[in-house]
């Protein structure tokens, strides 16, 4: 057999250029149309106050027929909605959640429900499964459905364009400020909170009254926010106004609560709209654990079905207004509202003030209210004309029974009715199809009554449509009916900022009187008073001695200078208790010193007057007086900068406490001893003073120590070194003096061992 030959086949393969799209374009093509379909048919309420899945679910509900009748599986509610909303069952049943009586979010819920639909304030008490809860619309929602029928709002397709859906909700009230909506959409948020349905129906009627209403008259009329929470709002002037004309702020909310004095117990009834009951006792739990709040035994969450309850029990003599005040500053029984009121107008996304809403809610309605008006006009026409063309065959029933008893085919009685009375067609129509019954002069008569009731009624509606002000008056009408009808009083009271008492951490502090010791070293011990009658022999470092003790208030500040030029600001109680047989803490570990850099000097509770001085000795002789005042700071601060001059090394840092004298001694043995108003004072705190001591002082020769307490080791220190002003000689150091020096050196030596 010959071989087949096989031909390989050569593939060219053309590598092509990679095509690079601009950033600009991917955004543009890829990016935007999300964002855009995030905010518009997602995130953002529109002026009708609702969300599309909002809409879309009570629609449904409205279209089943559950405006009346009884309850009905939420579930089957559910699926009815997948009909409009394709984003799942779960995501349908949450929304449907929050607008239910039962979850409480909202002032005015639009779905009376049964079973258990969790609670606003708490994020763990979960809902029930649709199968198992029933729901129907509340009576309320006739006033966002009203006109819905007639023609008030556009109809558009839903996503398989399979049904019709409104595109807003024809609400007869600005349920968009009155329903409180949280929304995140991307790169926009919208955070509206609710308010008083009455106070907000008022400010409406306020502005279609008199269109320059402002701010002013809008505060007066609103009082603040309206929570389903209750609780209290604390009412900033400054922060509402900004609120009310911007649409941007913050609202500072507070709990309500109780005293039981009998069970010495406080209660929280109602907190703010913003939190949760776990967040709250989370908070509580770690003040507690961190023994922060000493004043409580114990606390519990009682929710049963009288409502929200949260317990705290209190230490007998536990002042329960004082704990509050430190629960509100540090738990969110004191927490806030960010407002952000973003709403979609036309699409288009805007930040609006309360009454920029207002002002566009009312165009909204005004043109809700036209559409309506001219569909019922038109119907009202058209059974005018059929009525008009009813009263012409009572001029003679006879001929009109006649005609279509003589007419021999059927499609030929309305031609010849048109004909034989002047009828168009639809009003010949209507005269055929009346039942043979009704052919008599009394039907016929009560039916022309009915044409003077319509054309009155015609006319009034083409009186609104046709004068701003009768559609302003009945847009009035409506809402005082609302008012009326579904008003209720305010759930969240006001109190005023004024009246509340600042807690601040300091109040945290527990204040008792303790014994502090601080070392050449830089070590420092905090010692409660029982601790140190046990024991007062102090444990200290070998080599160290003691600078100071002291008995202070836990709560006491307190300066540490360094070598650095620099100052700390801390407090007694930034320290831990310690013990006589402990080293203590090392001030520079505790308080983060730079390197190298030791404590020289202390000071508690310090006055910041600018009679209060502190006196800077340096080693090349020149000394400064610095008042207090120069170390005051604003805030927490905790470090501050060039405390002193670092021109040259400091010696010493003295507290003028009086104008006592103070001896200074160099390395040549040589001392003075003079009053420290003899020192100049110098405000800057950087300054290096004037020569205090005219000495003559030699290369390499330096300050070495300044006294304050000088009469043991220098008993003749007024006669012999005294100077009554400055520059001055030193003089030198007696050999009594210097005797007197090493006798206390030994018996300081000995008493150690």
């Amino acid at each position: 057999m010959a071989k087949k030959k096989k031909t390989e086949e050569k593939v060219e393969i053309v590598e092509s250029e990679p095509r690079y799209q601009p950033i600009t374009e991917t955004i543009e093509t890829n990016y935007m149309p999300y964002v855009v379909s995030v905010m518009v048919s997602r995130a953002i309420p529109e002026i009708d106050g609702f969300k599309p899945a909002h809409r879309k679910l009570l629609y449904t509900m409205y279209k089943m027929g559950l405006m009346t009748g009884p309850k009905r599986k939420s579930a089957n509610i559910v699926g009815e909605t997948m009909k409009l909303n394709p984003h799942g069952d779960a995501s349908i049943y949450e929304t449907m959640v929050r607008l239910t009586r039962g979850n409480e979010s909202l002032l005015h819920p639009f779905i009376d429900s049964k079973g258990s639909f969790g609670k606003q304030y708490s994020r763990d008490m979960a809902y029930a499964a649709s199968r198992y809860t029933e729901a129907k619309l509340d009576p309320f929602c006739a006033e966002i459905f009203t006109g819905i029928d007639k023609n008030a709002v556009d109809m558009v397709d839903n996503y398989d364009s399979t049904m019709k859906e409104p595109k807003l909700l024809p609400t007869s009230f600005p349920n968009v400020l009155v329903s409180a909506n949280l929304g995140i959409a991307v790169g926009l948020a919208s955070s509206i909170c609710s308010f008083n349905l009455t106070e907000i129906c008022d400010a409406t009627i306020a502005i279609l009254k008199n269109p320059r209403t402002d701010t002013d008259r809008l505060m007066e009329i609103v009082k603040a926010p309206d929570f389903p929470g209750g609780g209290y709002v604390v009412y900033e002037s400054d922060q509402i106004r900004k609120v009310y004309e911007t649409g941007k702020g913050s609202i500072k909310l507070r709990a309500k609560y109780s005293y039981d004095p009998k069970a010495n117990c406080i209660e929280i009834l109602e907190i703010p709209y913003s939190t949760s009951i776990e967040a709250i006792i989370k908070e509580i739990a770690d003040l507690f654990k961190a023994g922060k709040l000493k004043e409580i035994t114990d606390f519990r969450d009682e929710i049963d079905l009288s409502g929200f309850k949260l317990a705290i029990d209190l230490k007998r003599g536990t002042d329960p207004e004082a704990l509050m005040q430190k629960l509100f500053k540090f738990t969110p029984l004191e927490d806030s509202f960010a407002c952000n009121f973003n709403v979609l107008i036309n699409s288009v996304p805007r930040q609006m003030g309360i009454k920029e809403i207002l002002v566009e809610w009312i165009k909204f309605r005004t043109q809700c209210l036209t559409r309506e008006f001219n569909f019922e006009l038109d119907k009202k026409n058209h059974r005018l004309r059929m009525l008009v063309g009813l009263s012409k065959i009572l001029l003679d029933i006879d001929k009109a029974i006649k005609i279509v008893k003589e007419t021999e085919r059927d499609e030929d009685v309305v031609p010849n009715l048109m004909t034989g009375f002047g009828l168009d067609k639809e009003q010949a129509e209507f005269v055929a199809d009346i039942k043979l019954r009704h052919l008599n002069r009394e039907y016929i008569m009560n039916r022309l009554t009915d044409i003077e009731k319509l054309q009155e009624e015609i006319a009034g509606i083409k009186a609104i449509l046709e004068d701003e002000i009768k559609m302003k008056a009945f847009i009035i009408k409506q809402l005082n009916e609302i008012k009326k009808k579904y008003g209720k009083p305010r759930k969240t009271q006001i109190i005023q900022s004024s009246d509340i008492v600042e807690f601040t951490k300091e109040d945290m502090i527990e204040d008792y009187t303790c014994t502090i010791f601080f070392t050449k070293e830089g070590y420092f011990k905090k010692i409660t008073q029982q601790s140190l009658r046990g024991n007062s022999e102090q444990k200290l470092k070998e080599g160290d001695e003691l600078l100071c003790s002291l008995e202070v208030r836990n709560k006491d500040e307190i300066l540490f200078f360094t070598n650095k030029a620099q100052v700390y600001f801390a407090r007694i109680s930034d320290f831990e208790l310690s013990k006589a047989s402990e080293l203590g803490t090392f001030v520079a570990t505790k308080l983060k010193f730079d390197e190298d850099e030791k404590p020289i000097f202390m000071r508690v509770n310090p006055e910041y007057k600018d009679d209060q001085n502190l006196i800077f000795f340096f080693e090349n002789g020149k000394a400064v007086r610095v008042p207090m005042s120069a170390y005051a700071t604003q805030g927490s601060r905790k470090k501050l900068k060039k405390a002193f001059s670092d021109a040259s090394p400091i010696v010493s840092i003295v507290y003028e406490e009086s104008d006592d004298h103070i001896l200074i001694l160099n390395s040549d043995s040589k001392a003075i001893l003079i009053r420290p108003s003899l020192i100049p004072i110098k405000t800057t705190r950087t300054s290096q003073g004037t020569t205090i001591f005219a000495m003559n002082l030699k290369k390499n020769q330096v300050i070495t120590e300044v006294l304050v307490d000088y009469s043991e080791r220098f008993p003749d220190a007024m006669s012999r070194y005294r100077k009554i002003k400055i520059p001055a000689t030193g003089v030198l150091i007696s050999d009594l003096d210097v005797t007197t020096k090493q006798v206390k050196i030994e018996e300081k030596r000995r008493g150690r061992k």
